[in-house]
């Protein structure tokens, strides 16, 4: 919402939502079209061992980058739990985002991800889903009792800004599923596309009205002080939010083997046949988790790791390469709705990986990683228990550091 501005934003995230639900459905019905049951058998089928490799490479570094960004949240959140402990030194190794990331690693994401079948995260995903609900419940609470006193920036209701393509790079991070589509359609009892379709509509509604929820409720208490990972824009003393930290945390963490088990198939597939042996299966599994968490010691911005990754990554695998399959594999007319829609998603898919890209690497999120913001100075106030008069005062003072800060 802060990139595009907040009412294109809105238009942005049910039109790339609208476009992931025709996608995900393309997807499956090219498998059925070409009798493979994988995404990259799909495209070596349609387009040879180049597109082979060029799907493999973007079906591994879109989760692999996924759990970079995973280890990154749960770092940046868990950490700001743990300071929250009575008689806890905020300074103290143990509580810090490298040790947190370690121990989460070793304790939950590497375990879960050692697990052959996917089906068997139907129960944690469960959880994550649930939690999501809270998190949700605590960021539309203090958009009502935080967002009135936090002044607005300028610009903070015009229809459009000149960013807005970053913001599809967001958005299609935040929807895509497409490199284990396969996996998940495969769960399922007797697959066929007619349920997969249902599964997909039902599934695509859910999330739109959760990013939707997530998004006005968060921009509207923030606007134009908007981070890349909303809980750093909360006060460290807020005790309802840290709840939420920590709901969110436990949230990511639960996701992170989802995104492991893409790549690892993809190793599989690419240089094992399909097939790991049990050694091999904990072998690979390990060095992945081990990269993944090395990098996400050194990288601490979660804006630009999201943006990158929904323009270089995301956006072919939603926009791109079904369309292509598609359109290659299918037998109907030219004017065929799916054909026409095809047509249509190939040229936006390129633009917003090129465009999106450039302004990546030109225009990149501000990102005030691990700094309280201006608002919670001077007295860090809780509105747990504030008494208004404190809450105005604390607020003409917030007002006076934003002029200094601009």
């Amino acid at each position: 919402m802060k990139q595009a501005g907040f009412p294109l934003g809105i238009l942005l995230l049910f039109w790339v939502s609208y476009v992931t639900d025709f996608s995900l459905v393309l997807l499956i019905k090219g498998g059925a079209l070409s009798g493979t049951d994988t995404y990259q058998s799909l495209v070596n089928k349609t387009f040879g061992f180049p597109g082979y490799i060029l799907l493999s490479v973007l079906q591994f570094l879109y989760p692999f980058i996924a759990m970079i960004s995973y280890n990154i949240i749960a770092g940046d959140t868990l950490s700001k739990v743990f300071q929250r402990i009575p008689g806890v030194d905020p300074e103290n190794v143990f509580i810090g985002r490298h040790f947190i990331i370690g121990l989460s690693t070793v304790t939950f994401t590497l375990p879960l991800s050692l697990y052959r079948n996917i089906a068997k995260l139907g129960k944690v995903s469960l959880i994550s889903t649930g939690l999501t609900t809270l998190i949700l419940g605590i960021v539309m609470a203090r958009a009502i009792s935080l967002g009135p006193h936090i002044p607005k920036t300028e610009d903070a209701w015009v229809f459009a800004k000149p960013n807005a393509i970053q913001a599809v790079g967001v958005m299609s991070f935040a929807f895509i599923c497409h490199h284990n589509s396969f996996l998940v359609y495969s769960s399922l009892e007797e697959p066929t596309v007619a349920k997969w379709s249902r599964l997909i509509h039902m599934s695509i509604v859910i999330s739109v009205f959760i990013c939707i929820f997530f998004a006005t409720c968060g921009y509207l208490t923030f606007t134009g002080f908007t981070q890349g990972d909303l809980f750093e824009n909360y006060c460290r003393n807020d005790d309802l939010v840290t709840f939420g930290r920590f709901c969110y945390g436990v949230t990511v963490i639960l996701t992170y083997p989802m995104e492991c088990f893409v790549t690892r198939e993809v190793i599989a597939n690419v240089f094992f046949g399909g097939n790991l042996s049990s050694v091999f299966h904990i072998v690979v599994t390990v060095m992945v988790i081990t990269v993944a968490t090395l990098v996400s010691l050194l990288i601490d911005c979660l804006g630009i790791v999201l943006e990158l990754n929904g323009v270089l990554c995301a956006t072919p695998l939603i926009f791109i390469i079904p369309s292509a399959c598609y359109l290659k594999l299918s037998e109907e007319p030219r004017t065929h709705s799916d054909k026409i829609m095809s047509y249509v998603m190939l040229p936006i898919g390129a633009a917003v990986m090129v465009f999106g890209f450039v302004m990546a690497i030109t225009n990149p999120q501000d990102c005030t990683h691990g700094q309280e913001m201006f608002y919670c100075f001077p007295d860090n106030f809780s509105l747990t228990n504030t008494s208004e008069s404190h809450i105005q005062q604390t607020t003409q003072l917030s007002i006076l550091n934003i002029s200094i800060f601009q």
